[in-house]
């Protein structure tokens, strides 16, 4: 059969659809990972947001628009949180958030029984759950090292939909990176920073790759995680991106309370200038909300004020979504027109420095993994996580070394050394 995994949401979704292409492909079957023409498509679904489940929803009708006939499975977040909202739509199989392996068997009984309406939402799981190595159709591989979460911040359904912290065991994260021979690996988790196998933390695994021949990058991290132990391990390693995702939220002592978040804006200050003390060019990104409930114009200053001093190289930033069955979901919300005002401001704040980081690079030799062509142009990222544009070189698997000429579209123009 031909068969889609389409991906919506975070990079530990793409890592396990990683994986089920691997399963599907082993099996005979002819599998692609963006919408096109095909017998059956599996959907691994999203619910950090209110609109990310709502494109959940919404992939039926995307999906008959090529083949009306076409069976459905969903998985996922969205579906582990509500899923009589994808019943009676026309979809075979829906499975949840855990037990992901159970659809390599779901798609044998399509091919044999044709069976439909089928439904199979499991209970949370207790202990990492392996699946098969990946089959990553990009140049970057994502490895899945831990999964669930027991931070419960305030406005964060997650730790409810995929349970508990739980982390895989080191020789079974080695034996996939051995098995996938990567140029780069990206080392993935709910929550990254939990990552803790009978004792041995984030720290304690990336010294057991050190001798790992792949350029390690690292998923979004939490600032309780950074130390000298922790960047001395990532000096250690064989070639280490230095790209750092440091996940702040606000930068208001008063909302990092109110969201559960465990550390201070000076704390948080503190963590970035330690890593740049190690990595004088590091690449370091973060996610922020504009008007959560409680913000005041103060503490939206101080976020502003924080965003100034830090000196982002790029930053997500998106408006408060209330989610149901989480703590803030009762909370008095900050009005549309405000959260819309804040959220250009952060807008407008990210391109500034996005390009002030950009222009401090420029003439700098850096290394970039292509990862696609498009227009003639080859597109991918630097150690430090800049968005290259390359019009002289071939599409390779290789690690390529660049000269940043220029800022271009959403990244920077370069050239091949």
């Amino acid at each position: 059969m031909k068969i889609v995994v389409f991906t919506l949401g975070c990079k530990v979704n793409q890592c396990e659809s990683d994986s089920l292409i691997r399963g599907l492909s082993d099996m005979g079957h002819e599998v692609f990972d963006e919408l096109a023409p095909a017998d059956l498509y599996v959907v691994n679904t999203c619910a950090v947001t209110s609109e990310a489940e709502k494109k959940s929803r919404q992939m039926v009708s995307r999906i008959k628009k090529f083949n009306k006939e076409a069976k459905i499975i969903f998985t996922g977040c969205a579906t582990q949180k509500d899923y009589k909202g994808f019943l009676n739509k026309g979809v075979s199989y829906i499975t949840g958030s855990f037990n992901k392996n159970q659809i390599l068997e779901i798609v044998k009984d399509i091919e044999e029984n044709d069976k439909k309406d089928q439904l199979s939402i499991k209970e949370e799981d207790k202990v990492f759950e392996d699946l098969l190595s990946v089959k990553s159709l990009r140049a970057r591989t994502y490895v899945k090292v831990q999964d669930g979460c027991n931070n419960f911040c305030s406005y964060c359904i997650i730790p409810y939909l995929r349970g508990r912290s739980r982390s895989r065991s080191i020789d079974s994260i080695k034996k996939e990176i051995a098995e996938t021979n990567p140029k780069e690996v990206v080392l993935n988790g709910i929550n990254l920073s939990a990552y803790n196998f009978n004792g041995t933390n984030l720290t304690g695994l990336l010294k057991e790759l050190k001798d790992v021949k792949a350029r390690i990058r690292l998923g979004s991290l939490e600032v309780n995680v950074i130390d000298d132990e922790f960047l001395n391990a990532t000096k250690e390693l064989y070639d280490f991106a230095p790209h750092f995702h440091l996940s702040l939220q606000s930068g208001s002592n008063n909302v990092l309370k109110l969201m559960n978040r465990h550390y201070t804006r000076e704390e948080y200050i503190k963590k970035v200038e330690l890593i740049r003390s190690y990595y004088e060019n590091a690449g370091i990104t973060t996610d922020i909300i504009a008007g959560f409930s409680g913000e005041t114009e103060q503490d939206f200053l101080d976020t502003v004020e924080l965003v100034k001093t830090v000196k982002f190289s790029d930053i997500h930033a998106f408006p408060y979504s209330r989610r149901a069955g989480t703590k803030a979901y009762t909370w008095e919300e900050v009005d549309g027109e405000t959260k819309k005002k804040r959220l250009n401001k952060l807008l407008e704040l990210k391109n500034e420095y996005k390009s002030k980081f950009i222009n401090e690079n420029i003439g700098k030799v850096l290394r970039f993994l292509p990862e696609e062509e498009k227009e003639g142009c080859l597109l991918g990222y630097t150690e430090n996580y800049i968005r290259v544009y390359l019009k002289d070189g071939k599409l390779t698997n290789d690690i390529l070394k660049v000269r940043i000429l220029s800022e271009y579209e959403d990244g920077a123009l370069a050239k091949l050394i």
